[in-house]
């Protein structure tokens, strides 16, 4: 997923992350991811950037980070249940920023690769600015119905990509909704983490806090979260999320990143490749007939645009 967009600091997507360790494959034993070295940072610019001061003052220096107007890739999503077993699903993911034009935030486009029976399945999702209070659009198009439905969250926090992800999670969140309260610098495995709790100022909140972990690069510019904690209303530990980031021609947004869940022993691992960012995609493929259409048409007609990927069991 992206980075928070640096420029529109109202907004906040949860996928905002993780610690001290950073997992590529669910093939790793994720219990002992705890021990791993936080994930590596990039290079540091020239010029050193001031450390920040308040909760705030991270939040918007580590998490509000320019993720490109654009990006075209491959996302790759593996769910392991709590008997160990995997699932894997591979997309070809469109992205596209709006920076709020029409309370647009961002839309998105997925056409499933892998498993091969689910080839040809495409999702559609147009965010809005949390300001605008709307809830996100959906639409699914199903091969074998040849149909497109529309795709109603009644709960934000339902699953996302049946992952250990909520909706609410993969959407904007303002800055403001939260409290924001640097706790100070905890050590884990040997590293520093500076660590901020994030409380919601609603009366009913989907979670009780949120704490992000942010360690400390040569220049704060380089600044990522590295960990999130999800807490319910009662303090107790529903999930963590652990982040490797990549920059790809000063865009930020993940390599890897691994979800764990507390309640049910179950985790998700998520991976982003063959990035490219600032293509120019139009906003024509952002519609009902590019789902129909699917990958190969659509990048048949798109200019500079790299071939869809060749998934294989």
């Amino acid at each position: 997923m992206n980075a928070q967009r640096c420029r529109r600091t109202a907004s906040l997507p949860v996928l905002i992350i993780a610690a001290a360790a950073v997992l590529s494959t669910m093939c790793v034993d994720v219990a002992a991811q705890d021990d791993q070295p936080p994930a590596e940072q990039a290079q540091p610019q020239r010029q050193s950037q001031p450390q920040p001061v308040s909760g705030a003052d991270f939040i918007k220096q580590c998490v509000f980070k320019y993720p490109g107007k654009d990006q075209q890739g491959k996302f790759t999503v593996t769910l392991r249940d709590r008997d160990g077993q995997t699932k894997r699903s591979e997309y070809l993911r469109f992205w596209k920023d709006y920076d709020g034009a029409d309370d647009v935030a961002d839309k998105m486009l997925l056409f499933t690769m892998f498993p091969p029976d689910a080839r040809g399945s495409a999702f559609m999702r147009v965010a809005y600015t949390p300001e605008s209070e709307k809830p996100v659009d959906q639409w699914i198009y199903l091969p074998l119905l040849k149909k497109i439905r529309r795709v109603t969250i009644r709960d934000p926090g339902d699953s996302f990509l049946n992952s250990n992800l909520t909706f609410a999670d993969v959407s904007p969140r303002a800055l403001g909704a939260d409290e924001h309260r640097y706790l100070g610098v905890t050590t884990v495995a040997g590293h520093a983490f500076h660590v901020v709790e994030s409380t919601p100022k609603e009366k009913r909140p989907l979670y009780g806090k949120r704490v992000f972990w942010f360690s400390q690069p040569d220049n704060w510019e380089n600044c990522v979260t590295d960990r999130i904690d999800y807490y319910d209303t009662s303090g107790q530990l529903l999930k963590d999320q652990f982040i490797n980031w990549q920059q790809i021609d000063g865009a930020w947004m993940w390599r890897t990143s691994l979800v764990r869940s507390y309640q049910n022993g179950t985790a998700s691992a998520f991976e982003m490749s063959d990035m490219r960012v600032n293509v120019g995609l139009s906003d024509d493929l952002f519609s009902a007939r590019s789902l129909e259409r699917g990958p190969e048409l659509i990048q048949r007609n798109m200019p500079n645009s790299a071939p869809a990927p060749d998934s294989k069991p």
